[in-house]
């Protein structure tokens, strides 16, 4: 079993603690692991320990991850990023994703929650409805899909005259 997949083994028993030590130690001992280094960056976001998340999505980000888990990466550095009140550094990383990953909803998601907490609630909402409007598949938000992926141009714009 790779040390990747033992990491894996404990976090699916349950057992988070014992996944977090033996990720750091099998870290020390593999540094180039980056699927490892992603896997230790993911059980310390899942404990809580969003602090000591960040070295490891670093140390993955860096190396050599499967395209699913560079995604996810960007993603969970970022939301670690904003997390920890970072929310330049979390705008910064979403957006290196998003460069990557263009489609990836979720990046835009947290991009938005990270613009909202940089003042930036105008650009935060229209990214939001974009998003809502190009994924959501109520029947009710798609029958309006086209007026509102139009107003999230922008959200603020209004007709006083059109009355």
């Amino acid at each position: 079993m790779s040390p990747t997949e033992q990491v894996l083994s404990l976090r699916r028993a349950g057992k988070h603690e014992e996944a977090c030590s033996l990720a750091v130690s099998l870290v020390a001992q593999f540094p180039g692991d980056a699927e490892l280094q992603y896997q230790a960056a993911c059980v310390h976001d899942f404990l809580g320990r969003e602090a000591q998340a960040v070295p490891f999505y670093l140390a993955a980000l860096s190396g050599s991850l499967s395209a699913e888990h560079l995604r996810s990466a960007y993603l969970g550095l970022g939301s670690t990023y904003r997390a920890l009140g970072q929310y330049s550094e979390a705008e910064r990383t979403l957006r290196e994703g998003l460069a990557r990953f263009p489609e990836a909803a979720e990046l835009k998601v947290f991009l938005a929650m990270a613009l909202h907490n940089l003042g930036q609630s105008k650009q935060a909402v229209e990214l939001l409805l974009t998003v809502l409007a190009e994924s959501s598949g109520d029947v009710q938000i798609q029958s309006y899909r086209e007026a509102i992926l139009f107003y999230a141009q922008d959200v603020e714009r209004s007709w006083p005259d059109a009355a």
